[in-house]
Protein backbone atom coordinates (compact mmCIF):
# COMPACT_ATOMS: atom_id res chain seq x y z
CA UNK A 1 0.00 0.00 0.00
CA UNK A 2 2.78 2.42 0.96
CA UNK A 3 4.74 2.00 -2.33
CA UNK A 4 1.55 2.71 -4.27
CA UNK A 5 1.01 5.96 -2.32
CA UNK A 6 4.61 6.96 -2.92
CA UNK A 7 4.26 6.28 -6.65
CA UNK A 8 1.17 8.49 -6.84
CA UNK A 9 2.89 11.29 -4.91
CA UNK A 10 5.95 11.09 -7.15
CA UNK A 11 3.66 11.30 -10.18
CA UNK A 12 2.28 14.60 -8.88
CA UNK A 13 5.71 16.15 -8.54
CA UNK A 14 7.51 14.80 -11.60
CA UNK A 15 9.67 17.15 -13.51
CA UNK A 16 7.75 18.83 -16.29
CA UNK A 17 4.81 19.88 -14.13
CA UNK A 18 4.03 23.42 -12.96
CA UNK A 19 1.85 22.79 -9.89
CA UNK A 20 -0.74 25.31 -8.77
CA UNK A 21 -0.61 27.75 -11.69
CA UNK A 22 -3.86 26.81 -13.39
CA UNK A 23 -5.62 26.25 -10.05
CA UNK A 24 -4.79 29.72 -8.82
CA UNK A 25 -5.81 31.41 -12.07
CA UNK A 26 -9.06 29.45 -12.21
CA UNK A 27 -10.04 30.39 -8.66
CA UNK A 28 -9.22 34.05 -9.29
CA UNK A 29 -11.20 34.11 -12.54
CA UNK A 30 -14.25 32.50 -10.91
CA UNK A 31 -14.27 34.95 -8.01
CA UNK A 32 -13.81 38.01 -10.23
CA UNK A 33 -16.54 36.84 -12.62
CA UNK A 34 -19.00 36.40 -9.74
CA UNK A 35 -18.21 39.83 -8.27
CA UNK A 36 -18.58 41.54 -11.66
CA UNK A 37 -21.83 39.76 -12.53
CA UNK A 38 -23.24 40.59 -9.10
CA UNK A 39 -22.33 44.25 -9.59
CA UNK A 40 -24.16 44.23 -12.94
CA UNK A 41 -27.27 42.65 -11.29
CA UNK A 42 -27.58 40.04 -14.02
CA UNK A 43 -29.63 37.79 -11.73
CA UNK A 44 -30.29 37.12 -8.06
CA UNK A 45 -27.64 34.39 -8.03
CA UNK A 46 -25.18 34.89 -10.90
CA UNK A 47 -23.41 31.55 -10.63
CA UNK A 48 -23.27 31.13 -14.40
CA UNK A 49 -20.53 33.76 -14.68
CA UNK A 50 -18.01 31.97 -12.41
CA UNK A 51 -19.01 28.65 -13.97
CA UNK A 52 -18.19 30.01 -17.41
CA UNK A 53 -14.89 31.46 -16.20
CA UNK A 54 -14.01 28.11 -14.61
CA UNK A 55 -14.63 26.28 -17.89
CA UNK A 56 -12.93 28.88 -20.06
CA UNK A 57 -9.58 29.16 -18.24
CA UNK A 58 -7.19 26.68 -19.86
CA UNK A 59 -3.48 26.00 -19.73
CA UNK A 60 -2.65 28.13 -22.76
CA UNK A 61 -3.90 31.41 -24.17
CA UNK A 62 -5.01 29.82 -27.43
CA UNK A 63 -7.06 27.14 -25.71
CA UNK A 64 -8.64 29.77 -23.47
CA UNK A 65 -9.83 31.76 -26.50
CA UNK A 66 -11.04 28.61 -28.22
CA UNK A 67 -13.04 27.42 -25.20
CA UNK A 68 -14.45 30.92 -24.63
CA UNK A 69 -15.69 31.21 -28.20
CA UNK A 70 -17.27 27.75 -28.24
CA UNK A 71 -19.01 28.28 -24.92
CA UNK A 72 -20.44 31.69 -25.88
CA UNK A 73 -21.83 30.33 -29.14
CA UNK A 74 -23.37 27.31 -27.41
CA UNK A 75 -25.04 29.35 -24.66
CA UNK A 76 -26.44 32.01 -27.02
CA UNK A 77 -27.82 29.32 -29.33
CA UNK A 78 -29.52 27.55 -26.41
CA UNK A 79 -31.03 30.78 -25.07
CA UNK A 80 -32.44 31.76 -28.47
CA UNK A 81 -34.03 28.33 -28.90
CA UNK A 82 -35.54 28.48 -25.40
CA UNK A 83 -37.06 31.93 -26.01
CA UNK A 84 -38.53 30.70 -29.29
CA UNK A 85 -40.11 27.59 -27.77
CA UNK A 86 -41.29 29.34 -24.59
CA UNK A 87 -43.38 31.75 -26.61
CA UNK A 88 -45.14 28.88 -28.39
CA UNK A 89 -45.35 25.80 -26.16
CA UNK A 90 -44.12 26.47 -22.63
CA UNK A 91 -42.53 23.67 -20.60
CA UNK A 92 -44.08 20.23 -21.07
CA UNK A 93 -42.62 16.76 -21.40
CA UNK A 94 -42.91 16.78 -25.18
CA UNK A 95 -41.65 20.37 -25.58
CA UNK A 96 -38.65 19.51 -23.39
CA UNK A 97 -37.80 16.56 -25.61
CA UNK A 98 -38.26 18.66 -28.72
CA UNK A 99 -36.02 21.42 -27.36
CA UNK A 100 -33.28 18.94 -26.50
CA UNK A 101 -33.46 17.34 -29.93
CA UNK A 102 -33.40 20.65 -31.80
CA UNK A 103 -30.59 21.92 -29.54
CA UNK A 104 -28.42 18.90 -30.27
CA UNK A 105 -29.00 19.27 -34.00
CA UNK A 106 -28.16 22.98 -33.79
CA UNK A 107 -24.99 22.21 -31.84
CA UNK A 108 -23.85 19.76 -34.47
CA UNK A 109 -24.59 22.21 -37.27
CA UNK A 110 -22.54 24.85 -35.42
CA UNK A 111 -19.76 22.26 -34.94
CA UNK A 112 -19.41 22.93 -31.24
CA UNK A 113 -17.55 19.69 -30.53
CA UNK A 114 -17.06 19.12 -26.76
CA UNK A 115 -19.40 22.06 -25.99
CA UNK A 116 -22.33 20.48 -27.81
CA UNK A 117 -24.30 19.73 -24.62
CA UNK A 118 -24.13 23.37 -23.55
CA UNK A 119 -26.86 24.18 -26.07
CA UNK A 120 -29.61 21.94 -24.61
CA UNK A 121 -28.49 22.74 -21.04
CA UNK A 122 -28.85 26.47 -21.65
CA UNK A 123 -32.17 25.98 -23.40
CA UNK A 124 -33.61 23.88 -20.56
CA UNK A 125 -32.49 26.30 -17.84
CA UNK A 126 -34.08 29.28 -19.58
CA UNK A 127 -37.20 27.28 -20.50
CA UNK A 128 -37.59 26.28 -16.84
CA UNK A 129 -38.14 29.91 -15.85
CA UNK A 130 -40.64 30.49 -18.62
CA UNK A 131 -38.23 31.80 -21.22
CA UNK A 132 -38.58 35.35 -19.93
CA UNK A 133 -36.52 37.84 -21.81
CA UNK A 134 -34.88 39.02 -18.61
CA UNK A 135 -33.77 35.48 -17.72
CA UNK A 136 -32.52 34.87 -21.24
CA UNK A 137 -30.67 38.17 -21.37
CA UNK A 138 -29.21 37.62 -17.91
CA UNK A 139 -27.87 34.19 -18.89
CA UNK A 140 -26.23 35.59 -22.01
CA UNK A 141 -24.68 38.49 -20.08
CA UNK A 142 -23.36 36.19 -17.35
CA UNK A 143 -21.83 33.95 -19.98
CA UNK A 144 -20.14 36.88 -21.67
CA UNK A 145 -18.87 38.19 -18.33
CA UNK A 146 -17.44 34.81 -17.32
CA UNK A 147 -15.79 34.25 -20.68
CA UNK A 148 -14.31 37.77 -20.74
CA UNK A 149 -12.94 37.45 -17.21
CA UNK A 150 -11.44 34.05 -17.95
CA UNK A 151 -9.66 35.34 -21.04
CA UNK A 152 -8.50 38.51 -19.25
CA UNK A 153 -7.07 36.61 -16.27
CA UNK A 154 -5.16 34.25 -18.53
CA UNK A 155 -3.83 37.19 -20.52
CA UNK A 156 -2.88 39.51 -17.67
CA UNK A 157 -1.31 36.94 -15.34
CA UNK A 158 1.73 35.93 -17.37
CA UNK A 159 0.37 33.80 -20.22
CA UNK A 160 2.43 30.69 -19.52
CA UNK A 161 5.05 29.26 -21.83
CA UNK A 162 5.60 25.61 -21.12
CA UNK A 163 9.11 25.51 -22.53
CA UNK A 164 10.83 24.53 -19.29
CA UNK A 165 8.37 21.72 -18.48
CA UNK A 166 8.86 20.40 -22.02
CA UNK A 167 12.65 20.52 -21.68
CA UNK A 168 12.45 18.81 -18.29
CA UNK A 169 10.19 16.07 -19.65
CA UNK A 170 12.55 15.39 -22.56
CA UNK A 171 15.55 15.40 -20.22
CA UNK A 172 13.77 12.92 -17.97
CA UNK A 173 13.03 10.71 -20.98
CA UNK A 174 16.74 10.69 -21.85
CA UNK A 175 17.61 9.80 -18.25
CA UNK A 176 15.10 6.97 -18.16
CA UNK A 177 16.44 5.58 -21.42
CA UNK A 178 19.95 5.81 -19.98
CA UNK A 179 18.85 4.04 -16.79
CA UNK A 180 17.24 1.23 -18.78
CA UNK A 181 20.35 0.93 -20.93
CA UNK A 182 22.51 0.58 -17.82
CA UNK A 183 20.15 -2.00 -16.36
CA UNK A 184 20.26 -3.96 -19.61
CA UNK A 185 24.05 -3.87 -19.53
CA UNK A 186 24.02 -5.09 -15.93
CA UNK A 187 21.67 -7.96 -16.81
CA UNK A 188 23.96 -9.05 -19.64
CA UNK A 189 26.87 -9.26 -17.20
CA UNK A 190 24.81 -11.27 -14.72
CA UNK A 191 22.86 -14.51 -14.83
CA UNK A 192 21.14 -14.63 -18.24
CA UNK A 193 17.89 -16.50 -18.92
CA UNK A 194 14.78 -16.33 -21.04
CA UNK A 195 12.87 -14.87 -18.09
CA UNK A 196 15.38 -12.05 -17.72
CA UNK A 197 15.18 -11.28 -21.44
CA UNK A 198 11.36 -11.28 -21.30
CA UNK A 199 11.31 -8.81 -18.42
CA UNK A 200 13.78 -6.51 -20.19
CA UNK A 201 11.59 -6.49 -23.30
CA UNK A 202 8.57 -5.61 -21.17
CA UNK A 203 10.44 -2.66 -19.67
CA UNK A 204 11.62 -1.51 -23.08
CA UNK A 205 8.03 -1.47 -24.32
CA UNK A 206 6.87 0.42 -21.22
CA UNK A 207 9.23 3.26 -22.14
CA UNK A 208 6.78 4.14 -24.91
CA UNK A 209 4.65 5.86 -22.27
CA UNK A 210 7.59 8.09 -21.37
CA UNK A 211 7.92 9.09 -25.02
CA UNK A 212 4.20 9.90 -25.16
CA UNK A 213 4.47 11.98 -22.01
CA UNK A 214 7.41 14.01 -23.34
CA UNK A 215 5.62 14.55 -26.65
CA UNK A 216 2.55 15.76 -24.78
CA UNK A 217 4.62 18.32 -22.87
CA UNK A 218 6.31 19.56 -26.02
CA UNK A 219 2.97 19.85 -27.79
CA UNK A 220 1.75 21.91 -24.83
CA UNK A 221 4.76 24.21 -25.20
CA UNK A 222 4.02 24.63 -28.90
CA UNK A 223 0.38 25.39 -28.12
CA UNK A 224 1.36 27.94 -25.46
CA UNK A 225 3.26 29.98 -28.07
CA UNK A 226 0.14 30.56 -30.15
CA UNK A 227 -1.41 34.02 -29.75
CA UNK A 228 1.01 34.61 -26.87
CA UNK A 229 2.93 37.92 -26.78
CA UNK A 230 5.66 36.15 -24.85
CA UNK A 231 5.96 33.32 -27.37
CA UNK A 232 9.43 34.15 -28.73
CA UNK A 233 11.36 31.81 -26.34
CA UNK A 234 9.19 28.87 -27.39
CA UNK A 235 9.68 29.66 -31.07
CA UNK A 236 13.45 29.81 -30.53
CA UNK A 237 13.91 26.46 -28.78
CA UNK A 238 11.13 24.36 -30.32
CA UNK A 239 13.19 23.04 -33.30
CA UNK A 240 15.96 21.82 -31.01
CA UNK A 241 13.55 20.22 -28.52
CA UNK A 242 11.57 18.55 -31.31
CA UNK A 243 14.74 17.21 -32.92
CA UNK A 244 15.97 15.82 -29.60
CA UNK A 245 12.64 14.21 -28.83
CA UNK A 246 12.46 12.61 -32.27
CA UNK A 247 15.94 11.14 -31.82
CA UNK A 248 15.06 9.81 -28.36
CA UNK A 249 11.85 8.31 -29.67
CA UNK A 250 13.80 6.44 -32.34
CA UNK A 251 16.32 5.39 -29.70
CA UNK A 252 13.52 3.92 -27.61
CA UNK A 253 12.34 1.93 -30.61
CA UNK A 254 15.93 0.76 -31.15
CA UNK A 255 16.26 -0.39 -27.54
CA UNK A 256 12.99 -2.28 -27.84
CA UNK A 257 14.21 -3.97 -31.01
CA UNK A 258 17.50 -4.86 -29.35
CA UNK A 259 15.72 -6.37 -26.35
CA UNK A 260 13.45 -8.33 -28.69
CA UNK A 261 16.44 -9.70 -30.59
CA UNK A 262 18.05 -10.82 -27.34
CA UNK A 263 14.87 -12.68 -26.39
CA UNK A 264 14.20 -14.18 -29.82
CA UNK A 265 17.54 -15.94 -29.88
CA UNK A 266 16.58 -17.94 -26.76
CA UNK A 267 13.79 -19.64 -28.74
CA UNK A 268 16.22 -21.03 -31.33
CA UNK A 269 18.04 -23.19 -28.81
CA UNK A 270 16.75 -25.92 -26.49
CA UNK A 271 14.95 -24.50 -23.46
CA UNK A 272 17.55 -25.82 -21.02
CA UNK A 273 20.26 -24.05 -23.04
CA UNK A 274 18.55 -20.62 -23.20
CA UNK A 275 21.12 -19.17 -20.82
CA UNK A 276 23.82 -19.95 -23.41
CA UNK A 277 21.91 -18.50 -26.37
CA UNK A 278 24.41 -15.64 -26.32
CA UNK A 279 28.03 -16.36 -25.49
CA UNK A 280 29.60 -14.70 -22.46
CA UNK A 281 32.02 -12.84 -24.75
CA UNK A 282 29.15 -11.42 -26.83
CA UNK A 283 27.17 -10.42 -23.75
CA UNK A 284 30.20 -8.73 -22.23
CA UNK A 285 30.94 -6.80 -25.42
CA UNK A 286 27.30 -5.76 -25.79
CA UNK A 287 27.27 -4.63 -22.17
CA UNK A 288 30.17 -2.28 -22.90
CA UNK A 289 28.36 -0.94 -25.97
CA UNK A 290 25.30 -0.24 -23.84
CA UNK A 291 27.40 1.40 -21.12
CA UNK A 292 28.75 3.88 -23.66
CA UNK A 293 25.27 4.40 -25.07
CA UNK A 294 23.88 5.09 -21.61
CA UNK A 295 26.61 7.64 -20.93
CA UNK A 296 25.77 9.42 -24.20
CA UNK A 297 22.07 9.48 -23.28
CA UNK A 298 22.93 11.00 -19.91
CA UNK A 299 24.85 13.76 -21.68
CA UNK A 300 21.83 14.42 -23.88
CA UNK A 301 19.56 14.62 -20.84
CA UNK A 302 21.93 17.01 -19.09
CA UNK A 303 22.17 19.31 -22.11
CA UNK A 304 18.40 19.46 -22.57
CA UNK A 305 17.64 19.81 -18.87
CA UNK A 306 19.90 22.82 -18.31
CA UNK A 307 18.41 24.71 -21.25
CA UNK A 308 21.89 25.79 -22.35
CA UNK A 309 23.18 25.63 -25.89
CA UNK A 310 23.94 21.97 -26.62
CA UNK A 311 27.55 20.84 -26.73
CA UNK A 312 27.57 17.53 -28.60
CA UNK A 313 31.32 16.98 -28.13
CA UNK A 314 30.84 14.81 -25.02
CA UNK A 315 28.18 12.76 -26.77
CA UNK A 316 30.46 12.25 -29.77
CA UNK A 317 33.27 11.05 -27.48
CA UNK A 318 31.05 8.34 -26.02
CA UNK A 319 29.75 7.35 -29.45
CA UNK A 320 33.30 7.11 -30.82
CA UNK A 321 34.18 4.74 -27.99
CA UNK A 322 30.93 2.88 -28.73
CA UNK A 323 32.12 2.20 -32.29
CA UNK A 324 35.22 0.49 -30.94
CA UNK A 325 33.14 -1.63 -28.60
CA UNK A 326 30.79 -2.42 -31.46
CA UNK A 327 33.69 -3.83 -33.48
CA UNK A 328 34.61 -6.05 -30.55
CA UNK A 329 31.00 -7.19 -30.37
CA UNK A 330 30.99 -8.01 -34.09
CA UNK A 331 34.06 -10.18 -33.60
CA UNK A 332 32.41 -12.03 -30.71
CA UNK A 333 29.31 -12.66 -32.81
CA UNK A 334 31.11 -14.26 -35.76
CA UNK A 335 29.62 -17.65 -36.59
CA UNK A 336 29.61 -19.99 -39.53
CA UNK A 337 26.28 -19.38 -41.32
CA UNK A 338 26.29 -22.98 -42.56
CA UNK A 339 26.54 -24.28 -39.02
CA UNK A 340 23.87 -21.97 -37.55
CA UNK A 341 21.85 -20.00 -40.15
CA UNK A 342 19.50 -18.57 -37.49
CA UNK A 343 22.37 -17.18 -35.44
CA UNK A 344 23.80 -15.46 -38.52
CA UNK A 345 20.58 -13.49 -39.07
CA UNK A 346 19.98 -12.75 -35.39
CA UNK A 347 23.53 -11.58 -34.82
CA UNK A 348 23.18 -9.29 -37.81
CA UNK A 349 19.91 -7.91 -36.41
CA UNK A 350 21.66 -7.18 -33.12
CA UNK A 351 24.44 -5.26 -34.83
CA UNK A 352 21.90 -3.36 -36.93
CA UNK A 353 20.07 -2.31 -33.76
CA UNK A 354 23.33 -1.08 -32.23
CA UNK A 355 24.17 0.90 -35.36
CA UNK A 356 20.75 2.55 -35.45
CA UNK A 357 21.00 3.46 -31.78
CA UNK A 358 24.38 5.10 -32.36
CA UNK A 359 23.05 7.15 -35.28
CA UNK A 360 19.88 8.28 -33.46
CA UNK A 361 21.65 9.33 -30.28
CA UNK A 362 24.24 11.13 -32.39
CA UNK A 363 21.51 13.31 -33.91
CA UNK A 364 19.84 14.16 -30.59
CA UNK A 365 21.75 17.43 -30.14
CA UNK A 366 22.30 18.31 -33.76
CA UNK A 367 21.45 21.98 -34.48
CA UNK A 368 18.08 22.30 -36.25
CA UNK A 369 18.08 23.09 -39.93
CA UNK A 370 14.72 24.91 -39.93
CA UNK A 371 13.07 27.49 -37.72
CA UNK A 372 9.58 27.11 -36.29
CA UNK A 373 6.60 29.36 -35.78
CA UNK A 374 3.20 28.38 -34.34
CA UNK A 375 0.48 27.92 -36.97
CA UNK A 376 -2.25 30.53 -36.82
CA UNK A 377 -4.66 29.23 -39.47
CA UNK A 378 -6.04 26.38 -37.39
CA UNK A 379 -9.63 26.92 -36.32
CA UNK A 380 -10.33 27.00 -32.57
CA UNK A 381 -12.54 23.92 -32.55
CA UNK A 382 -9.74 21.96 -34.24
CA UNK A 383 -7.33 23.13 -31.57
CA UNK A 384 -9.68 21.95 -28.85
CA UNK A 385 -10.11 18.53 -30.47
CA UNK A 386 -6.35 18.19 -30.92
CA UNK A 387 -5.79 19.08 -27.27
CA UNK A 388 -8.34 16.49 -26.16
CA UNK A 389 -6.66 13.92 -28.40
CA UNK A 390 -3.33 14.57 -26.70
CA UNK A 391 -4.86 14.02 -23.28
CA UNK A 392 -5.89 10.55 -24.41
CA UNK A 393 -2.18 9.89 -25.02
CA UNK A 394 -2.39 9.44 -28.79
Amino acid sequence: MLPRVRARLSGLFRRGRVPGLRTGKTVLAAVLAFVLAEALHTSSSPVLAPLTALLVVQLTMYETLAHGRERIVSVVAGVLLAVLFAGVTGLTWWSLGLVVAVSLVAGRLLRLGPHLLEVPISAMLVLAVGGAESAALGRVVETLVGAAVGVAVNLVIAPPLYVQPAGDAIAELAERLAAFTDDLAGALRGRWSREVATELLRRARALTQEVVRADRHLARAEESARLNPRGRPARAVEPRLRGTLTALEHAQVGLRQLARTLLDRTFFVPEDEAAQAWSSAARGALAEVLRRLGAALEEVGGAVGTGADPAPAAVEDHLTALVEERDRLATALLVDPRADPAAWGQHGALLDAVDRLRVEVGTALRPPALSWSPPLAERPRQAVRRALGRRRGR
